[in-house]
């Protein structure tokens, strides 16, 4: 790998508009000079990250996240500095040559395990060993595209096969016990997969982590055998195809999140590329973050027996605790997506996506079916369910008509069914109450005005940093001195100031959110020279009675006339530089 310079690193900023950066990844508005959007690293429902076009930085008024387009990135994808340089070097058209390769995959042999093994597995699969699984999958309807897309390989009928590789390549006993391909027992190590079609699992970097192994001959009482969770796979936090999907969702403007595995690949063979599946496990909070790193707009595509049903409803109420609403994708009759696609083919499944149905329709329709509303107590469930749905929308009209329809439905009065729904002003109340503490706009003294306005103004003026370097000694707060150290080390380094290339050079992450509070003060643009005396001069009165009391303290603690003399005499000393500065 070739060392990136600093001068190509700035060249890739520069080529790169940061508005148009975080617009592929946030919807954001224009206004006065700036941008603003719902911030994606915290759970944001009001707009407060500002992005300005001028500093080509974003900050978030609310969490304090700020940066240049190589820290969001970082923080949006979760990768390193180099992945994020390599990402804005392609949307910049620059070529870098760069090793993207994470620190975690260099270290770990697991990954270089797993790599070998699905080289191995994929390679049996276009031998004549995989004849059998080739025809199971073309009977299945899973094209060569699918299979080649999706890295679809072969274990052998062979209960060391693997075992054996992994030992000629000479990895050691524990590394190929820890990847869980590998078990041991009394007679030795075996290979925990053998005569299965092997479908990888991968990380969200795109780093195969696991396999799960279907049974296509019948000879198991376990159609799948998966990986069990290892130091690099944990089930719980993944999403099948999310390395995939992120381009996709993207540029489809919303995610479909499936329930299995088989069912993506069906669905990405049908042409639909934004989706995702949760690996055999319930829907949690860590899929949300994953999701909503994808897009905003949700749509969920379970199964429709009861089970799917179920796993709908919970996973859309999880969805809508975290400020995401989603859409649901019926499929009738039963079916699971790849059995729809079977049965009525692609065309009729992209149309299902193309034309879901609103949550609120969905539980309303589903309680129905399940309720008997011929009856008091069936009828009174249904209401009572129907207005707990209603109470997390937080859309008027779409209340309104959900009012409608259950009184209707209900045959009860509409203004009683409206007393059951909390007002929309409310609810945001109690979300803020239960989620938040009341943010206290603190008063500042004025030395910490003076510390904030010089250094918010050295960020944006070469003149205001040299003023800096001859008159100020020390500012007095440590998260402004240390910025301030910064700005001094890029100036001294470059010769000039910009914040977005200053940003890029701190690995402090607070002193980058410092450089976002200071931003999000509004400071006034313009000054006068005589303001920046004034902010050195309350400084520097700072500094000095700052001292003053530090030797007041080592007079009383003087035994000596003669160092009670000289420690008085400094105070005099410092009392009377004070008071010259007024």
């Amino acid at each position: 790998m070739s060392i990136v310079s600093k001068e190509e690193i700035q060249n890739i900023r520069n080529n790169i508009n940061i508005v148009d950066l975080i617009s592929g990844y946030v919807s954001l508005t224009k206004r006065g000079k700036n941008y603003f959007g719902v911030c994606p690293f915290h759970d944001d429902n009001n707009p407060s990250m500002s992005v300005s076009e001028e500093k080509q930085i974003y900050t978030c008024f609310s969490c304090g996240a700020t940066g240049n387009v190589f820290n969001f990135l970082m923080d949006y994808e979760h990768i390193n500095f180099k992945e994020a340089l390599k990402i804005a070097a392609d949307k910049a058209g620059v070529n870098i040559d760069i090793d993207v390769t994470r620190k975690e995959e260099k270290e770990n042999p697991v990954y270089k395990i797993y790599d070998i093994s699905n080289k191995f597995f994929k390679n049996n699969l276009n031998t004549k060993m995989g004849m059998d699984a080739k025809k199971y999958l073309k009977d299945r309807e899973i094209s060569d595209e699918a299979i080649k897309e999706f890295e679809i390989g072969l274990s052998l009928n062979e209960k060391d096969s693997l075992t054996n590789l992994l030992l000629k390549k000479e990895f050691d006993n524990e590394n190929i016990l820890k990847s869980g391909l590998v078990l041991k027992n009394e007679k030795g190590m075996y290979d925990a997969f053998y005569n299965r079609i092997m479908f990888p699992l991968w990380d969200l970097y795109g780093n195969v982590v696991a396999y799960s192994g279907r049974d296509y001959k019948n000879q198991s009482t376990n159609k799948y055998v998966n990986t069990r969770e290892t130091d690099i796979f944990k089930k719980g936090e993944l999403l099948y195809n999310y390395h995939r999907c992120k381009n996709y969702s993207r540029i489809n403007k919303k995610v479909i999140v499936m329930e299995g595995f088989m069912d993506v690949i069906k669905a990405y063979d049908a042409g639909v590329k934004n989706v995702v599946a949760t690996m055999g496990t319930a829907f949690t909070n860590d899929h949300v973050n994953l999701i909503k790193r994808l897009s905003n707009e949700v749509l969920l595509c379970f199964d429709s027996d009861d089970a799917g049903v179920n796993a709908t409803i919970s996973a859309a109420d999880i969805l809508t605790k975290n400020n995401i609403v989603p859409k649901i994708i019926q499929i009738e009759e039963g079916l699971d997506p790849d059995d729809y696609i079977k049965k009525y083919g692609k065309e009729a499944f992209v149309e299902l996506t193309e034309n879901p149905t609103d949550l609120i329709d969905f539980k309303l329709k589903h309680y129905k079916k399940t309720l008997d509303l011929n009856s008091s107590d069936g009828l009174s469930k249904y209401v009572n369910l129907a207005t707990q749905a209603i109470n997390k929308i937080d859309d008027d009209i779409l209340i309104e008509v959900s009012i409608n329809k259950l009184a209707e439905e209900s045959g009860l009065d509409k203004q009683f069914l409206k007393s059951k729904i909390v007002k929309k002003d409310e609810k945001k109340e109690e979300a803020y109450i239960s989620s938040s503490k009341p943010i206290i706009k603190r008063k500042y003294s004025k030395y910490e005005k003076a510390e904030m306005n010089l250094v918010y103004y050295m960020l944006n003026d070469v003149s205001i940093i040299q003023s800096y370097l001859k008159k100020v000694s020390c500012l007095p707060s440590k998260r402004f001195r240390d910025l301030a150290k910064h700005i001094i080390i890029f100036y001294k380094k470059n010769n000039y100031i910009n914040e977005a290339d200053l940003i890029t050079e701190i690995e402090d992450e607070e002193i980058i959110k410092t450089i976002g509070f200071l931003n999000g003060l509004n400071l006034k643009k313009d000054y006068a020279k005589e303001e920046i005396e004034d902010y050195i001069k309350v400084i520097e009165d700072y500094n000095l009675d700052y001292s003053i009391e530090l030797l007041k303290r080592k007079l009383k603690d003087s035994r000596s006339s003669s160092e009670k003399a000289k420690v008085a005499q400094e105070i005099v000393e410092l009392k009377m530089r004070r008071d010259n500065n007024d």
